[in-house]
């Protein structure tokens, strides 16, 4: 049921904000200014520096908001993930580890899959979304196709997500998307008030 529920503040958030930063304070500042912008969902990748306090703090001082651990390669950085506060676990790909481990605690996997085969062994894994990645390799068509075979698989399209095709990707049968360089991009040109406006334009295009 936990897994449940965390699933679907996921998919009614619409969009997931992939946070990345070169350093701490620059990861800290974008999932911030996403959190002020309107957006729930906030996945902290492992490959930024100490994620684990910011995946800790984001959960402690924001508890309305989803928050999640990204480019999880393993069941040991996942459980490390799950213990700081993590409430769903993204990797760029699937490990039958990983997904194991998240079941045992109730907490959503979602791996990176490109194909049929891949989305398959997910799902005999329990994986109730998968996350499509790298995403820019595929048109947004490529989710009606996959749910020929597949109905029943949730997908959310990661890597290549933009403004000008986001809602593409939701009409074409996205459960949500992940959007992840935008907020770097918007936060080398603007500073934060970029990242809160990026935010505010993601939220308002996909909620209406």
């Amino acid at each position: 049921m936990k897994s449940y529920q965390t699933l679907q503040k996921m998919i009614d958030a619409s969009i997931t904000a992939v946070v990345r930063g070169d350093t701490f304070e620059e990861a800290e500042t974008i999932a911030k200014g996403c959190i002020e912008g309107g957006v729930t969902s906030i996945e902290v990748t492992f490959t930024t520096p100490d994620a684990m306090r910011l995946i800790k703090q984001l959960s402690t001082q924001y508890p309305d908001i989803t928050v999640g651990a990204g480019s999880v390669l393993d069941s040991e950085t996942a459980r490390i993930a799950i213990l700081n506060g993590a409430e769903y676990v993204v990797s760029p790909c699937f490990d039958a580890g990983a997904a194991k481990l998240c079941n045992r605690y109730q907490v959503p996997y979602v791996p990176g899959c490109m194909t049929i085969r891949e989305m398959k062994e997910a799902t005999e894994y329990g994986v109730a979304l998968i996350k499509l990645f790298p995403g820019n390799q595929f048109e947004p068509s490529f989710i009606k196709s996959v749910k020929g075979p597949l109905p029943h698989v949730a997908i959310m399209p990661t890597g290549g997500v933009n403004a000008s095709n986001a809602q593409e990707w939701i009409e074409n049968g996205a459960a949500a998307v992940g959007v992840g360089s935008d907020w770097n991009k918007a936060l080398k040109k603007s500073g934060v008030e970029g990242v809160v406006e990026a935010a505010k334009v993601y939220v308002e295009l996909l909620n209406n």
